[in-house]
């Protein structure tokens, strides 16, 4: 009777773990899949790239279910608010601006360098400069003596832009940038880079405090033991990751 009583209860066990295990919270990471290396779609239609690697990497991590939505760049904040996905990593950089309608987790990725591209090294920080809509780059040029901004949905819009004279220069994440240059002879870099922001961070609804918690511990254990600096060097060209 014992060894039954005993049996019965393990097993009421085990399906209990198996319930809870089915029951794992599920977060659905919103990314626009157009900012490679950070995020992309790659040739079967699904998210790739660092973020996504990493993004599934906090889920196992934290013990969450990982759904990914793709979302356009300059509605992915209102879309955030309004609960159709439940955290932006998408390459956003933490800036006040944005923490003051969304909150942010700790940094997985260090303040990026931003540079000028243009098709002579003559720029000098003058005329029409090309940036993504709803980016910090646009917020800095619409703010630099001499320029005059001119917006773009998608990041690769920004490019063609400068190709076919619509401006003369695009200001973005060098991260972006870099393999763009190095494919493309008529680009190069122009000017100094501005340094902006504070790091990129997962985007989270300010009441999810306890999102956020989970995804902070996550964030601190992949650091600790390495992940997030090997997948910065995998992703970043060899990039040492600070963390």
């Amino acid at each position: 009777m014992k060894k039954l009583i005993l049996t019965a209860a393990a097993l009421a066990l085990t399906a209990g773990t198996a319930l809870a295990e089915s029951h794992a919270m599920t977060v659905r990471m919103g990314t626009e899949g157009a900012y490679p290396p950070f995020n992309f779609l790659n040739d079967n239609g699904e998210v790739d790239g660092f973020e996504r690697e990493l993004g599934d990497a906090i889920c196992e991590t934290a013990g969450l279910t990982c759904e990914w939505v793709t979302n356009e760049w300059d509605s992915i904040i209102p879309n955030l608010v309004s609960g159709n996905y439940d955290t932006i990593i998408a390459g956003m950089s933490i800036t006040d601006e944005r923490d003051e309608v969304i909150d942010f987790t700790e940094a997985y990725f260090p303040p990026d360098p931003s540079s000028f591209v243009a098709m002579s090294d003559a720029f000098d920080g003058t005329g029409v400069i090309a940036a993504q809509t709803g980016t910090i780059q646009a917020s800095h040029v619409a703010s630099m003596d001499g320029a005059q901004l001119v917006e773009f949905a998608t990041p690769d819009e920004t490019i063609a832009a400068v190709k076919n004279g619509e401006a003369d220069a695009v200001l973005a994440d060098k991260s972006f940038l870099e393999p763009i240059v190095a494919e493309d002879s008529d680009l190069m870099f122009a000017g100094d880079d501005v340094m902006l922001g504070g790091g990129i961070g997962l985007g989270v609804r300010e009441s999810d405090t306890e999102l956020k918690d989970k995804l902070n511990a996550a964030i601190a254990e992949l650091k600790a033991d390495g992940t997030v600096n090997e997948l910065i060097a995998k992703w970043f060209d060899g990039m040492e990751g600070p963390y």
